[in-house]
């Protein structure tokens, strides 16, 4: 079903909300979007709004001209800039204040930057994939998290099941890793045993 999501998705503009535990692969179903999308030769731009603090947030995401403040040695476009003709991910959406919520509702709705330190405007052509592991309708309800940015950043939602209930997913997966860490230490070990396969998955 996630595969056939990303498939109807990847050529359209939508933006994109991802969902899902942490490990469930939000990233990983993020650029399978962009890979797919016209968009595939420009850059993909990969934001963690949960290690961004107030004062380095419009700077990092808008970017800032030079003098702006103490550290600004010179002109730098922010990740929305970096992105333009792209995908911008911004990832666990749902960490970011709310005071912040707005200022990044304008540039997705105007379709424009302005530097810290300028005031010129700057036009950005993005594709938006967001992702979280927390329920943000509930975060709306609780009045965490704007509504009208829901809506802006929800036109698709893909929802990723944790690997529980993929149960036909472990056997793949582990023989991949087991082929990584195989090469990576020189160790010949040709397969999983039928009773550790059968344990990882029992293991919720």
């Amino acid at each position: 079903h996630v595969f056939t999501l990303i498939d109807k998705v990847a050529a359209t503009d939508a933006n994109i909300l991802i969902t899902g535990a942490n490990g469930t692969g939000k990233e990983l179903v993020a650029r399978a979007i962009h890979r797919k999308s016209d968009r595939s030769a420009k850059p993909f731009v990969r934001v963690d709004m949960g290690a961004l603090t107030g004062t380095l947030f419009e700077s990092e995401l808008f970017g800032h001209v030079k003098g702006a403040f103490t550290d600004a040695r010179e002109d730098r476009p922010g990740r929305f800039e970096i992105a333009s003709g792209g995908t911008l991910f911004l990832d666990e959406i749902g960490n970011l204040p709310l005071d912040l919520q707005a200022k990044i509702l304008t540039a997705l709705q105007n379709r424009q930057v302005i530097r810290v330190g300028s005031n010129k405007i700057r036009e950005i052509d993005i594709r938006l994939i967001c992702a979280t592991n927390i329920s943000l309708p509930d975060m709306v309800r609780g009045g965490a998290f704007r509504q009208d940015l829901l809506y802006r950043i929800n036109t698709v939602e893909i929802n990723i099941p944790p690997l529980r209930n993929r149960i036909d997913d472990i056997e793949p997966l582990a023989a991949h890793f087991l082929g990584i860490y195989g090469r990576k230490y020189r160790k010949e070990i040709a397969r999983i045993s039928n009773a550790g396969l059968e344990k990882l998955k029992r293991y919720d």
